[in-house]
């Protein structure tokens, strides 16, 4: 410096005010600097409670589509998580009754392990849900064929069912809820089902723990429609193990009886005196373990069952309980039956999410639905779908503890 003098002393400063002021960075009154910003305030309790939506990079297609998950959180924390690829739920996370959140879904590691025809994980199931048999059916005294992926049937839709196709997504945020809404179209012939179908699939997250699916479709030829949603849950936790200690309750008087390719008899039959009789709660182990013929047959459960309801709208379809987390799922729905699936061709070959591959009866699905093989049954309800026509269905999830 100019004449020996010091930055301190040519600031009007001591030298002792100059190194308090190197000490404490600017907070000495008469330094130079301006004092540092005051801390940010921890976040009210309204701003930890509010419903939030973000999108991330999920995965690529092998034509390069690029592919996104949508993480929807509630107020209490409850998150789930779901891709426009199918729209498939990766993860649901739940509190337990200590509240402990775990994820309650099954699914796999990566999205590549998606693209490797898991069984239908947390997926859109669409143009129809469950089996038609023989691969085709009838409209109008017009038969169409679809393509056989269950040996001699169709399931779920088909070889590239909605779940296999990447759907618009469109995210939303609101007051008390949060989630996307999905739309595609399925062009005309597309597995060989008729029309051009306008399709809309709605996930809203709810503050009350609730996860709702509202679907709508039209259409501008005559077609069939079955729409649903295929997660697996294990309540007590993913990679917990099988659900045989899961309690279920089931609220239908009837049940729809298949044959060996799992296709409905046409028969409608009572639930009294048979292992299919979940009206009051039933510890599912002691049933699987059943030597009726129908359970011997599908390895478990993986039938239809009759929503047993008194007036049109929301029914409640299924309650299923925990003891170990206490948690509670309860599934209500305009559909006329659920299919209740306990898991039973897993078989230890997946790349599951936990590490250890799922094993039988990891998981079950209730899949909300008019019933199996519908087109070709015309003694059930009707599932075909015409130009002027809207096809609505809602179902609701809703979680809780005891």
């Amino acid at each position: 410096m100019k004449n020996g003098s010091s930055p301190g002393r040519a600031s009007g400063l001591t030298g002792r005010q100059w190194l308090a002021c190197l000490l404490v960075a600017s907070t000495l009154v008469g330094c130079s600097q301006e004092p540092p910003p005051p801390p940010k305030a921890p976040p009210t309790p309204e701003e930890k409670s509010k419903n939030t939506i973000s999108k991330a990079p999920f995965g690529t297609l092998p034509d390069g589509t690029a592919v996104d998950l949508y993480t929807m959180v509630n107020a209490n924390g409850m998150e789930v998580r779901a891709s426009n690829y199918g729209g498939i739920i990766t993860a649901l996370l739940v509190p337990d009754s200590s509240g402990k959140v775990s994820d309650i879904t099954l699914g796999l590691k990566s999205f590549d392990d998606y693209l490797k025809n898991p069984p239908y994980f947390g997926a859109i199931i669409g143009r129809y849900g469950n089996r038609i048999a023989k691969g085709q059916f009838k409209i109008d005294g017009q038969t169409y064929k679809l393509p056989k992926n269950d040996g001699a049937n169709t399931l779920h839709g088909g070889l590239k069912g909605f779940d296999k196709v990447v759907w618009q997504a469109e995210p939303f945020e609101k007051e008390d809820s949060v989630g996307v809404i999905f739309t595609y179209t399925s062009k005309d012939g597309e597995e060989g089902f008729p029309g051009n179908l306008q399709t809309r699939v709605t996930y809203t997250l709810t503050d009350k723990n609730e996860l709702s699916f509202d679907y709508h479709a039209t259409t501008d030829k005559p077609t069939v429609v079955n729409l649903t949603q295929h997660a697996y849950f294990n309540l007590a936790g993913d990679g917990s193990g099988d659900v045989l200690g899961h309690e279920f309750t089931i609220f239908a008087n009837e049940y729809t009886p298949v044959n060996k390719g799992l296709i409905p008899t046409g028969k409608i039959e009572p639930v009294t005196d048979t292992p299919f009789d979940f009206r009051n709660k039933v510890v599912l182990g002691s049933r699987i373990n059943d030597t009726h013929p129908q359970v011997k047959l599908a390895g478990g459960f993986d039938h239809n069952f009759v929503i047993r309801r008194k007036e049109p709208g929301l029914a409640l379809a299924a309650r299923v309980s925990e003891p170990s987390t206490r948690r509670v799922m309860e599934v209500h729905t305009t559909e006329p039956g659920v299919q209740f699936y306990t898991g039973n061709f897993l078989d230890n070959t997946l790349a599951a999410k936990p590490g250890k591959p799922y094993a039988k009866h990891s998981g079950f699905c209730l899949e909300t639905q008019h019933y199996p093989d519908s087109p070709n049954q015309p003694e059930f309800p009707s599932t075909v779908l015409r130009p002027g026509e809207e096809y609505n269905s809602r179902t609701v999830y809703t979680f809780s503890v005891r």
